[in-house]
């Protein structure tokens, strides 16, 4: 994946494990000249939002070993790398990477939709998971949306705003 690509060749480069958010950008922006510095900071984001990197006392942490992963020579990522993935999309590369074909998975993804009568995002998951494929942080961000749509805190338990006394 060229955002993984991406994302790991500041931390090889430095061989450090955590990075501040500047050095990343400057990184990507002026020493490798992949990125603009503006395109920098939203790699940054999209990393972040996919679970690429988290943000730890102002310094980005990867959340996988970038040592593990190759930056071929004369790589250049894609700008389309910029471009944060809906958890549909996601789920999808997710169930393709496990070796399920495409429309394949497209027309199972739809008939569970309608089956269970559930969202495409919630219907992805669920047939990602039946595949294999790994994406429990898709799957937590599924029920964090279907909580949210239902009024609920995610627990179980009643929110203030089931309850109509409590406004």
């Amino acid at each position: 994946m060229s955002l993984e690509v991406a994302v790991a060749a500041p931390f090889k480069t430095r061989a450090q494990d955590r990075l501040g958010e500047g050095e990343f950008v400057v990184a990507l922006s002026l020493e490798r000249e992949w990125f603009s510095p503006d395109q920098a900071k939203r790699l940054v984001d999209v990393a972040v939002g996919r679970g690429l990197l988290a943000s730890e006392d102002g310094d980005l942490v990867p959340q996988f070993d970038p040592a593990e992963v190759t930056v071929p020579e004369g790589f250049v990522p894609d700008e389309s790398v910029l471009r944060e993935q809906s958890t549909f999309e996601s789920a999808l590369d997710a169930i393709v990477a496990a070796g399920v074909e495409k429309q394949r998975a497209v027309a199972a993804i739809n008939e569970r939709q309608r089956a269970l009568a559930v969202t495409i995002e919630a219907a992805a998951v669920l047939y990602a998971r039946e595949q294999g494929a790994a994406v429990d942080r898709l799957a937590a961000d599924v029920r964090e949306e279907l909580a949210a749509d239902a009024g609920d805190d995610g627990t179980g338990e009643p929110t203030d705003a089931d309850d109509p006394e409590v406004a």
